[in-house]
C-alpha cells in the first residue's frame, strides 16, 4: 500500500514538505500513467486555500488544486481560458484534473499555461521560509523543467483580468476531442480608437517551452491598423526567426508552418 499524507490546510501541507520526501499530487492525471509504488504521496485536494477562485482589482486568483471543471463553471474566469481548459482531454480528466498540475508538470503543451504566458500571468509559491511571486514566463527551464523547489508548493495563479475579451485561440491535434497538442496558439489584442495598446501571443506544443515574444510584439503597440499593416512582414520575419520547432510526432516544418499560419490569421482578423 502506497504511504500517503492528505493535509486539510496549506500550513500543514508545507510543514510536511518541508520535513518529508513526497511528491505532491493534486488531481494525478499525470502521476496515474506512471504510478511509483515507492513513493509516498502529498495529496492536495482537501487543502482549501488552493481550491478558491478569487478577484481583486488586478488579478483573478487562481487556486492551484482548481480543476479544470472548476475554472471552467466559474463566472469570474474569462473566456480565452474556459475555451483552452474545455479543450483538455474529456470531462472525466477535467472532473479531477488541476490546473497546478497541469503547469508544474512542465510541459510545453500544457493547455492552461499557454493562456497564462499569453496575459502575462504570476505563480505565487510557498514554502515554510516563505512565499514569492514570479512571472510563469520565468517558471519554466525546460521540458519537465521548473524553478519551482523541493520544499514549495504553486499554491496560486495570478491571471490578469483586464483587457482579454479579444482573443484567438487554436489547438491544433490529431483529431477534435481528447487529443495532445500538436500545436496550439493563443493571441490577444486590444484597439481602441485605432489603436493598438495591447497585444501578446504565445505558441504552445512547438519547443520546449511556450514561445512567447512580447519584445515582437510590442512592434506593434501604439500603432493604428495601417501602421501595423505596414510592419507585418518585419514582424511576421521576427516570428520566423524566432520559432524553431523541435520534432516530435509530426515534423519540425509542419509545426512552424502552422505556427505562422495561425499568426497571420490571427493579425487577419484583426484587420492587419
Amino acid at each position: 500500500m502506497v504511504d500517503c499524507y492528505k493535509p486539510t490546510s496549506l500550513k500543514e501541507a508545507l510543514d510536511i514538505l518541508a520535513k518529508e520526501s513526497v511528491t505532491p499530487y493534486a488531481g494525478g492525471t499525470d502521476l496515474m500513467i506512471k504510478p511509483d509504488e515507492n513513493a509516498t504521496y502529498l495529496f492536495l485536494d482537501k487543502v482549501a486555500e488552493m481550491k478558491n477562485i478569487v478577484e481583486d482589482k488586478e488579478y483573478i486568483r487562481i487556486g492551484a488544486a482548481c480543476t479544470y471543471t472548476d475554472i471552467i463553471e466559474n463566472k469570474l474566469i474569462p473566456a480565452v481560458l474556459k475555451e483552452a481548459v474545455s479543450q483538455i482531454a474529456a470531462p472525466a480528466i477535467r472532473n479531477i484534473g488541476t490546473v497546478g498540475g497541469n503547469i508544474c508538470n512542465g510541459s510545453p503543451k500544457a493547455d492552461s499555461a499557454l493562456i497564462f504566458f499569453a496575459t502575462d500571468s504570476k505563480l505565487r509559491l510557498a514554502s515554510n521560509r516563505g512565499e514569492r511571486l514570479i512571472p510563469i514566463s520565468d517558471f519554466y527551464l525546460g521540458r519537465k523543467n521548473t524553478a519551482i523547489e523541493k520544499d514549495e508548493l504553486l499554491v496560486e495563479i495570478l491571471m490578469n483580468k483586464n483587457n482579454l475579451n479579444n482573443y484567438y485561440y487554436k489547438k491544433v491535434g490529431e483529431r477534435n476531442a481528447l487529443a495532445i497538442s500538436r500545436v496550439s496558439f493563443v493571441g490577444i489584442i486590444n484597439i481602441v480608437d485605432d489603436k493598438i495598446f495591447n497585444c501578446r501571443t504565445a505558441f504552445g506544443a512547438v519547443s520546449d517551452v511556450v514561445i512567447s515574444r512580447p519584445d515582437i510584439d510590442a512592434m506593434l503597440i501604439g500603432k493604428t491598423a495601417e501602421e501595423a499593416k505596414a510592419l507585418k512582414d518585419k514582424y511576421l520575419a521576427a516570428y520566423e526567426k524566432e520559432i524553431v520547432p523541435i520534432r516530435g510526432r509530426v515534423s519540425a516544418k509542419y509545426r512552424k508552418t502552422v505556427c505562422m499560419n495561425l499568426l497571420r490569421d490571427f493579425l487577419e482578423s484583426n484587420g492587419i
